[in-house]
């Protein structure tokens, strides 16, 4: 598969370039160079400028964002929300088959205010002995303007998959760092290894045709997890690899 990944000189991108080097053929969208990968250098803000990366590709998988959660409403606008409409256009535009949308957990975060969820994050075990998993059903609950802004990729993926056909998946990811292992009481709950998270978006590539449209939690199989993983089990196959508990020291 051709496939072009937007973002790919950051955490993830480098993940999953790795994990797919050997069985794809792989293409940057980036502002930076990108070494050893082809790369056409453009701001995803600009889509006249990034069109002709599209051109050919068969999946892309976009990651490309301001993830940092205090960005001014300038920022989160340019990037995460002009930005990712230009992404979907360019992809419609060029004829690709399917896109792969880096969501997040900040669409439904905030339920993190509230308990038993708040117990969960703070590492209050033992006040805890069940509690409701949320799903790709769930209501949506984001925090700050970068959740609000993956609530807007969502919105606008199923756009594309019903208004132009496109095959659209959105990924709600976790807390992946560079450090690949919990590093705070909260990432006990929403952790995500770069190891599982490449698993997901090659499980993604793969998945058929007849998938149109969907949305999945991704974390690592953490003891402590408030987001669903069954999901993504059933339509996928997507199974973590890692543990966040494997890592209490």
């Amino acid at each position: 598969m051709r496939v072009l990944v937007t973002g790919m000189s950051g955490l993830i991108g480098g993940a999953l370039r790795t994990r797919l080097a050997a069985a794809h053929e792989l293409r940057a969208l980036n502002r930076g160079r990108v070494e050893g990968v082809p790369c056409h250098q453009a701001d995803i803000a600009d889509l006249e400028a990034i069109r002709p990366a599209f051109d050919g590709v068969d999946v892309v998988v976009h990651l490309a964002a301001n993830a940092h959660g205090s960005a001014p409403w300038a920022d989160v606008l340019q990037h995460n929300v002009v930005g990712t409409y230009n992404v979907f256009e360019a992809a419609r535009l060029a004829g690709v088959k399917r896109v792969i949308y880096a969501s997040s957990g900040a669409t439904v975060s905030n339920y993190e205010r509230d308990f038993p969820y708040s117990a969960l994050v703070s590492g209050r075990y033992d006040e805890v002995a069940s509690w409701p998993i949320l799903t790709h059903e769930s209501p949506l609950r984001p925090s700050g303007l970068y959740g609000a802004s993956k609530v807007w990729g969502e919105a606008l993926a199923r756009h594309y998959a019903d208004a132009h056909g496109l095959s659209m998946i959105c990924l709600r990811i976790g807390a992946v760092n560079a450090e690949d292992r919990p590093l705070a009481p909260r990432q006990y709950s929403v952790w995500c290894s770069q190891r599982d998270i490449a698993q997901m978006i090659e499980r993604c590539i793969a998945a058929p045709e007849s998938l149109r449209f969907d949305v999945f939690f991704v974390v690592s199989d953490n003891k402590w997890s408030y987001r669903d993983l069954s999901h993504a089990r059933t339509v996928v196959g997507y199974v973590p690899a890692d543990r966040a508990e494997d890592h209490r020291s």
